[in-house]
């Protein structure tokens, strides 16, 4: 079998039952259609001239960190402003606002000054799923954005806020939407039903991590991969019932925000704070640890990139400890490279290249290989603290810092 043909296979047996309705141009949930930042149908220019791609348009936002999602020609950003959380629809192509609509919150931040969502809303069918920092789980329409359905999760379910707020976005698998809770002596995950809003099953005792899950069907058995506060967990998303679970994190001040990755019957759990990377096998049993270290790639929040058999991310933790651009093999944990000091930035891979979006605001287009790092152009964009996760789609990078939601062109 041709190699594009395995990767394609590959690709939909380990992702077959989960992503139910984006289509080409669409970037309706955190890290894209498929959860695990690569884009399938994008293409990217080879390299930026000598001042940068060109910013289409540029909106003022609040504050937040929560990325922008993309569909139907339609940008939506989730943003708080003043008391209120925000959310505020724009014309994909014009940055022109559309609709909007608020509610009341009463988040207040401890640890990062940022006091707005941290979630990235989904988008599914003719609905948006907005999880606030205070915990206010609600459903709005994608037409207008008038409110459906709201859970009040944190004092329904005994949950805490923990460092940053809730920050973990769900997912829809099938007709229910899965949200890390993390109730304090209660359910860490819970299912609601996409229409209501009700109550469908709980599973797990543990908090909250910043993690988001992903959906995939592995050797025929439907699951759910969620990171929590202290494990790697996978549920059937028909009743919650846990299929294994594998202890992930550590007590004190740390932290779980890095995505599982899903790689053929394989799962790559990363973290820092003495963490570190762990590759699973999942088979008819318990999971078979592969590989695991605190030395190959331990990322402090932004997930890696899996790409033809090789792991791309950021080795360390912001504030704490430098930071390295690595690439590593993913069936060994070997480090083949590492692009040491390069600064801590999240990734999205499309037409055979690494987008990665800086802290700083800067974007950077690297050629991924084994073999070195070959960086082909880098260009300031964000003018202050970019730490959302962005959004491609047809050729537009969306992306936010603490004042502005820009479109920058970065296709061909």
């Amino acid at each position: 079998m041709p190699l594009i043909l395995r990767q394609l296979f590959l690709f939909a047996s380990t992702l077959g039952l989960c992503w139910q309705t984006a289509v080409a141009g669409d970037w309706p949930q955190i890290l894209g259609p498929t959860r695990n930042g690569i884009a399938q149908d994008e293409k990217l220019a080879d390299s930026w001239p000598a001042d940068g791609p060109q910013v289409v348009w540029k909106q003022k936002i609040g504050s937040g960190l929560a990325g922008p999602v993309v569909a139907d020609g339609r940008v939506v950003l989730f943003q708080r402003i003043g008391d209120n959380d925000v959310v505020q629809a724009y014309d994909a192509q014009t940055g022109k606002p559309g609709w909007k609509n608020q509610f009341p919150t009463t988040f207040r931040p401890s640890i990062n000054p940022d006091d707005g969502p941290r979630s990235i809303p989904l988008i599914h069918k003719d609905r948006v799923y907005l999880f606030g920092a205070a915990g206010d789980l609600r459903c709005v329409s994608f037409a207008d954005g008038q409110e459906i359905w709201v859970r009040h999760t944190h004092k329904e379910f005994g949950a805490r806020e923990g460092y940053f707020g809730a920050g973990s976005s769900p997912i829809v698998v099938d007709d229910k939407l899965l949200l890390n809770v993390g109730g304090f002596r209660g359910p860490a995950v819970v299912a609601f039903s996409l229409d209501n809003g009700k109550t469908l099953w709980k599973a797990v005792k543990d908090t909250a991590s910043y993690s988001s899950p992903v959906a995939a069907t592995i050797h025929g058995k439907e699951q759910v991969i969620f990171i929590t506060r202290m494990n790697l967990v996978s549920l059937d998303p028909g009743d919650g019932s846990v299929q294994f679970q594998i202890p992930f994190g550590r007590r004190g001040p740390t932290v779980n925000g890095a995505n599982p990755l899903v790689i053929g019957n394989r799962l790559f759990a990363t973290s820092h704070y003495g963490v570190g990377g762990l590759m699973v096998e999942v088979g008819a049993g318990d999971p078979k640890t592969i590989w695991e270290n605190d030395e190959a790639l331990s990322s402090h929040y932004p997930t890696p990139i899996y790409y033809e058999g090789y792991l791309y991310g950021i080795h360390g933790q912001e504030r704490a400890s430098p930071l390295h651009l690595r690439c590593v093999n993913a069936k060994t944990g070997r480090v083949l490279w590492s692009e040491d000091n390069f600064g801590i930035g999240t990734f999205i891979m499309a037409d055979g290249k690494l987008l990665i979006t800086k802290l700083d605001g800067e974007i950077v287009l690297v050629q991924p290989s084994p073999k070195k790092y070959t960086e082909l152009s880098r260009a300031q964009i964000g003018q202050s603290t970019t730490r959302a996760l962005p959004a491609l789609a047809d050729g537009k990078l969306y992306l936010r810092d603490e004042q502005f939601l820009y479109c920058v062109d970065v296709g061909r």
